[in-house]
């Protein structure tokens, strides 16, 4: 093994340590946090928490989201080329205009739910859109240590986020009362904390210069500014058919079923769906950075075609860990549910091994995607994205008005079959295109 391999292996084994070591805790603090959050909040109240989160994802997917996507994708490149200054300018520029975008959304939110009798709402939807742009900020953040490979970091901030939001809401639930709005502000106030710090640590790690000297005196914020927002708004395109798949399953059981089950089904998500999508993340998040370097701006099609042959193979690993775990859950749910939620949340114990095969199928598709993405041309993403999102809303509304929690989880199964084969199918079309390019 030459000397450059050797120093390349430590250095991944270090990474995937710590990349590790933070999915873990998040895997764990996740799972603690719902034994803890059951013990403190009726069904009822769980299943409100559950739709107030629904708020905060449609933040994420269809405005911050995108722009952290963006802002990870291009920090390797700026800083390749010595321009992270103008890219950081860029980025604060964008999130600031976020920031206001989301401000006016919760006033709309807010006038809609007074017009529509639902005042009562209110609360849980201002503290779910504070906690949904303390999340977007530290989802940039995160992105952008990540894309910088430093992974303790980030590990650190992983777990102190799941942790401290379930320890906080649980504090605050007991010391106030058994509330989905004061839990909601318990996550909030854990972000607050971890932004705090996560600002401190990317502070250390920039290049000396005078803040707002570097950020004023920049004369290409502009040309990065229009290549985040081309990568980016795709990502907002497709965010919001996606929010709507994610959100429709708890509101589908909300008109069809009851609120109590709303709170049934969210635990089953938080056990069998949350968990393997988070160990499938270990291997995002360790590989994207590295399959965006080695892409580069995307111009060297030799580049890209080993990009698309590493992912390959990791999506297949990822499936095979996805086949494990749907047979350990079918095996083991009763014993999982039994000591990890409380009594009156057990009845759904046997739908765990279906959850788990849900999260772990689209979890593929996401591995998948990561390929596409090391290219720039996001476009190509927007018809799989938004009608593998329609088919899911179909199958979670006809699922729910039909069969209840077990007709939603057969609904997610089949909608994140459909999403990993087109996503792959692409993902070999791209492949050979790349293949031929590079050859002439």
């Amino acid at each position: 093994m030459s000397r450059l391999t050797s120093t390349r292996f430590r250095r991944l084994s270090r990474e995937f340590f710590w990349v590790g070591l933070g999915q873990t805790a998040t895997v764990v603090g996740a799972v603690v946090g719902v034994r803890i959050l059951t013990g403190v909040l009726p069904p009822d109240a769980y299943g409100r928490l559950a739709l107030g989160m629904t708020v905060a994802t449609l933040v994420t997917q269809t405005v911050l989201g995108p722009l952290g996507n963006a802002a990870t994708r291009f920090f390797a490149p700026a800083r390749e080329a010595d321009a992270l200054w103008s890219y950081l300018a860029a980025v604060k520029g964008l999130l600031v205009q976020a920031t206001g975008g989301v401000l006016l959304l919760a006033v709309v939110l807010c006038l809609g739910l007074v017009a529509t009798g639902y005042s009562q709402w209110i609360g849980l939807a201002l503290a779910a859109m504070l906690f949904a742009l303390l999340s977007g900020y530290n989802s940039v953040l995160n992105g952008m240590q990540n894309a910088a490979r430093q992974r303790a970091i980030v590990a650190l901030h992983h777990g102190l986020a799941t942790w401290g939001r379930f320890l906080l809401a649980a504090a605050l639930v007991l010391w106030v009362g058994a509330s989905s709005t004061f839990a909601m502000l318990g996550y909030a106030g854990a972000m607050i904390i971890v932004l705090a710090s996560q600002g401190w640590f990317f502070r250390r790690t920039l290049p000396s210069c005078g803040w707002p000297a570097c950020l004023e005196g920049n004369t290409q914020k502009g040309r990065w500014r229009t290549g985040i927002l081309t990568y980016a708004w795709p990502f907002g395109v497709w965010g919001l058919p996606a929010w709507v798949q994610l959100a429709s399953d708890r509101w589908a059981l909300q008109g069809f079923a009851s609120i109590d089950d709303v709170g049934r089904y969210a635990v089953l998500y938080q056990l069998g769906y949350y968990p393997i999508t988070i160990c499938t993340n270990l291997m995002v998040q360790l590989v994207s950075p590295v399959f965006f370097q080695r892409a580069g701006d995307a111009s060297d099609r030799s580049r890209l075609e080993r990009v698309y042959r590493l992912n390959r193979t990791l999506t297949i690993a990822a499936l095979v860990f996805t086949g494990i775990a749907t047979l350990a859950a079918y095996a083991l749910h009763e014993w999982v549910v039994r000591f990890l939620v409380a009594s009156q949340y057990r009845t759904i114990s046997w739908l765990l091994p279906g959850m788990v095969l849900a999260g772990g199928l689209f979890a593929g598709g996401q591995l998948a995607v990561v390929s596409l993405l090391s290219g720039v041309q996001t476009r190509a993403l927007i018809l799989p994205k938004v009608a593998t999102a329609v088919l899911g809303v179909l199958l979670n509304v006809v699922g729910a008005a039909f069969y209840g929690i077990p007709g939603v989880v057969a609904a997610m199964v089949v909608a994140a079959t459909g999403y990993l084969l087109w996503i792959q199918s692409l993902a070999m079309v791209r492949h050979r295109q790349v293949q031929a390019e590079a050859a002439k």
